[in-house]
């Protein structure tokens, strides 16, 4: 379950970052509640500090997540190590031959306004190099709802805008790809959807015509996904009060710290002293 994900990410966070994600890996690829994981995937608990190891960690579940899902739909995958500027996940359709990236995105609930940087659409279609397609993968209801850059660049760029919701409700109903299925529709859905809108129209989400052309691929009724994004609703909404419970403990705990502790904890987590030792380490290091 997804608890015992995190549990697992804190319990591996003070060994070897490259062990640590090895870890991580062979955990999610064994998890045999895998849809409560993927479900869950796309919201980072507040419990994790930002920029923090933890959170590096939960990134790289999210990429091993991100795999093992596509091997759930038919193809084979594998989370891609090493550089920094390359997309997360590697898939190839053992049936019909194409290859495709993909970058797994997941964001607190408590993340502000989001932009185009956030969704990286654009770095993405770069790092697909020889690959066919490009596919970011993220939580279905933090697509920015009415216009948004991403989606002009989307088109652009031929960049799938798929979610953790779209391949839940894929394995749920054991759907895969087969010589009769052909996914790379859904993964080109952005090429085809050029050709019928107009440039005034390029910024507004498209996400309601890509579920629409998933349905007919598929050839289900689209209240079927709708039905799941209603269950989706109800899922975010316990972790939300999960997640402000946190938030409420913290306050209480700040509150009664006292003034020395307050100090204390307001330096370590503007990280001052690392900020000086840092400094320290580059003026020692100046050479001519």
């Amino acid at each position: 379950m997804f608890i015992d994900l995190l549990n697992k990410i804190w319990e591996v966070s003070c060994i070897n970052f490259e062990i640590a994600s090895a870890e991580l890996e062979n955990y999610v690829n064994k998890e045999t509640d895998f849809i409560n994981i993927l479900k869950q995937i796309g919201t980072i608990p507040e419990a994790i500090v930002h920029d923090s190891t933890e959170e590096k960690l939960f990134s790289k579940a999210s990429d091993a997540v991100l795999a093992r899902a596509f091997r759930e739909i038919g193809l084979k995958s594998t989370v891609m190590r090493g550089r920094g500027d390359s997309a997360d996940v590697l898939a190839k359709s053992p049936t019909h031959g194409y290859t495709l990236v993909a970058d797994a995105k997941a964001f607190r609930m408590s993340r502000t306004a989001k932009n185009q940087k956030d969704f990286k659409v654009v770095a993405l279609s770069g790092w697909r190099r020889d690959a066919d397609y490009a596919v970011l993968c993220s939580p279905y209801f933090q697509y920015p709802f009415t216009k948004s850059q991403i989606y002009e660049q989307a088109i652009q760029n031929n960049v799938c805008l798929l979610s953790w919701e779209h391949l839940a409700f894929l394995i749920e109903n054991n759907i895969k790809e087969s010589t009769e299925l052909n996914f790379s529709s859904l993964w080109k859905f952005c090429k085809e959807y050029a050709k019928v809108i107009r440039c005034s129209e390029m910024k507004r989400s498209f996400m309601k015509s890509f579920d629409e052309a998933m349905a007919r691929l598929l050839m289900i009724n689209e209240e079927l996904f709708i039905k799941l994004l209603s269950e989706q609703i109800e899922i975010i909404k316990v972790r939300g009060s999960d997640e402000k419970t946190f938030l409420e403990e913290e306050i209480k705990k700040i509150e009664s710290y006292s003034k020395e502790e307050a100090i204390r904890e307001l330096i370590q987590s503007k990280k001052i002293n690392e900020k000086l030792f840092q400094i320290d380490t580059y003026i020692k290091g100046l050479r001519i």
